[in-house]
């Protein structure tokens, strides 16, 4: 290795818990500096020098990138690249990669576990077993929620890339019929349902679709109303694709058979949020941790890699800006 292939990660537990292998990855640098935490007041301090900056959600700015003129690599150790200013790195002709397709097994199955949970009303038979209902029940069961099979369901997905594709061939195998809704932005397609006629005919609706202006807040008050009664909602792809307040009215109303999401619009939620409320039944909140199954991450650490090698040999891999 050459002596200008110096790199640090700023946020490596974001990716390494301790249990993967990271040697493809040091072996495509001179150094590689792993950085625990990275805090606003020192991204300049520690980018300054290093020709390749890894990041999963640490923010490299406009006045970060102009502090750092050996940089010339940016490898994001996600998909999404909202902490980078992309305009800026093209105006510093710095090259950014991410990382794709990585998530699609684990995420897929979140997903579908996610739905299996609404419908069997699996945290709220767990609840009872934990209280001593079961113990106290006068037959060998207990049926005192209402159990939904999702054979002979349909299914809306909004997004159909890897990852929508991925869901609906697991829904499939399930018995459930898959309709594939209009998002907003896009253009009409003959295989898209428009999106106010998807919503009236689902039992069941998944979000795989990005986060940007056109499907901010995009499934609202309005929308939810337009749900079958008893319908599902589950969310693994961002927080703000979803109006939060309205979900959580939605489900206290009872109008929706219940939600889930694996996404909050800020996250870590340090601050609250509309459906971390202790009073909203037949929600499951997870931790945005769908994706982060070890082989997901190694997988990551595999993409990162390819992205140094391909830049250092002139031919860039996965190029965002």
């Amino acid at each position: 290795m050459t002596n200008n292939r110096r790199a640090v990660f700023l946020d490596h537990p974001s990716l390494d818990l301790g249990d993967l292998d990271l040697s493809e990855l040091q072996d495509s640098f001179s150094e590689l500096q792993l950085y625990t935490d990275t805090t606003p007041q020192n991204v300049v301090e520690r980018v300054q020098g290093a020709h390749v900056v890894i990041s999963n959600k640490i923010a490299l700015s406009t006045d970060t990138l102009a502090a750092c003129p050996e940089l010339k690599l940016i490898l994001v150790s996600a998909t999404g690249t909202n902490n980078v200013d992309l305009d800026a790195a093209r105006a510093h002709g710095i090259t950014v990669s991410n990382c794709q397709g990585y998530g699609t097994p684990a995420v897929a199955q979140h997903t579908l576990m996610l739905l299996l949970n609404l419908a069997t009303r699996l945290k709220d038979y767990q609840r009872d077993v934990s209280a001593g209902k079961w113990q106290q029940a006068k037959q060998f069961c207990l049926l005192d929620h209402p159990i939904v099979e999702l054979e002979g369901k349909t299914l809306g997905l909004l997004g159909h890339g890897e990852l929508g594709g991925a869901v609906a061939r697991l829904a499939e195998a399930f018995g459930m019929r898959v309709l594939l809704g209009a998002i907003p932005g896009r253009p009409a397609r003959a295989d898209r349902v428009p999106l106010d006629e998807l919503l009236a005919q689902v039992d069941a609706l998944t979000l795989h679709c990005p986060l940007n202006e056109h499907t901010r807040d995009f499934i609202g008050a309005r929308e939810l109303a337009l749900l079958k009664p008893g319908a599902f909602v589950v969310n693994t792809a961002r927080g703000g694709l979803i109006n939060e307040q309205a979900l959580a009215d939605a489900l206290r109303s009872g109008h929706l058979g219940g939600a889930a999401t694996d996404v909050l619009s800020v996250e870590p939620p340090v601050n609250g949020n509309p459906l971390l409320a202790g009073d909203i039944p037949r929600l499951i909140v997870t931790p945005h941790n769908a994706w982060g199954s070890r082989e997901a991450r190694q997988r990551i650490v595999g993409q990162l890699a390819e992205n140094a090698r391909g830049f250092f040999s002139g031919a860039p891999l996965r190029v965002v800006s």
